[in-house]
């Protein structure tokens, strides 16, 4: 008789559920504060992504005790491994989600994640740098170590109350994604075809300008400026080609990949709602309604798509 336990082998990149979910309550929580909208909508679901997180770090460490070697195989996939890095972020924005309830909590969730993050991304950059890596399996997630972690990072510890190492860890985000992103455009513009079962990670090329955005707005004080308007309308630029691209997409079919687009279209949504309650009028205040209602569009019918498949989403060891 086996004495093999058989549990969910989940994949890291489930901890997307996390950022698109508490994204979508971070964007309630703006809204409630912009525009009186009611408070225990946000709060909810930030409660919804805080259950979900758990329920996956439970998972995710079972399968790292249990299923040692599957786990051990994803971190050394070329694409996978970079999304071990989610676990640190999603970490991060549940200590968002806790602050306003208790200080002390939102600490001691921020602390391990933003170490498991700086530790994760220092180690897999370092593994970049050594080179030989096949070009073909460069794709947006690179951006999810240092680009995605360092923003959240400086979002984070901003809202606790220290801005100053928050902006160190937007000038980190800030060049790593300029970096990082003149890499996967010249792969884009000039490689192969991107494979179909890679394209639903380009979801991911809207997030840094609008969550740098964002981070640049929590580091600086909230106060709309030229900056963060740039990094707005670059990260609608971005959107708007998702849009154009998204029939090439979708020929890969429905996976938890497709919650990639979920941060960066939460994010695009926040970043003007921040903006609206530090008085900003004109274009971004006009683009806010339709941003936050194109948030919960996305989000719901990740939701939904998500809990169709749910049945057939877990294999078992």
């Amino acid at each position: 008789m086996s004495s093999r336990i058989a549990l969910p082998m989940i994949p890291a990149a489930l901890f997307g559920i996390v950022l698109g979910v508490a994204g979508l309550g971070f964007d309630w929580r703006s809204a409630h504060r912009a525009w009186g909208l009611p408070s225990a909508v946000g709060e909810t679901i930030l409660a919804i992504a805080a259950i979900i997180w758990a329920v996956l770090i439970v998972l995710y460490t079972a399968k790292c005790i249990f299923a040692r070697d599957a786990a051990l195989v994803e971190l050394g996939h070329p694409v996978q491994c970079c999304f071990f890095g989610l676990i640190g972020v999603a970490t991060m924005l549940i200590a968002g989600a806790a602050l306003p309830y208790s200080r002390a909590m939102a600490w001691v969730f921020f602390t391990p994640g933003a170490l498991f993050t700086l530790g994760f991304a220092l180690w897999r950059t370092g593994l970049l740098w050594r080179g030989e890596r096949d070009p073909g399996t460069t794709t947006a997630v690179l951006y999810l170590p240092a680009v995605a972690g360092s923003f959240v990072t400086a979002i984070v510890v901003s809202a606790l109350g220290y801005p100053d190492w928050g902006q160190l860890a937007f000038g980190a985000g800030l060049f790593s994604w300029i970096a990082i992103e003149s890499v996967l455009l010249h792969r884009l513009y000039t490689g192969a075809v991107m494979p179909a079962a890679l394209r639903p990670t380009l979801g991911l090329q809207l997030a840094p300008p609008v969550v740098g955005a964002v981070a640049y707005l929590y580091v600086s004080g909230g106060a709309p400026d030229l900056a963060a308007r740039a990094m707005l309308g670059y990260g609608l630029l971005q959107a708007l080609l998702l849009l154009r691209v998204l029939p090439w997409i979708t020929e890969q079919r429905f996976a938890a990949s497709y919650w990639a687009f979920s941060f960066g279209v939460t994010a695009l949504a926040n970043a003007p709602l921040v903006m609206v309650i530090h008085g900003e009028t004109g274009a971004v205040a006009e683009l806010a309604p339709v941003l936050f209602c194109a948030a919960n569009l996305v989000v719901g019918l990740l939701a939904i798509r998500s809990l169709v498949l749910l049945p057939g989403s877990f294999r078992r060891n």
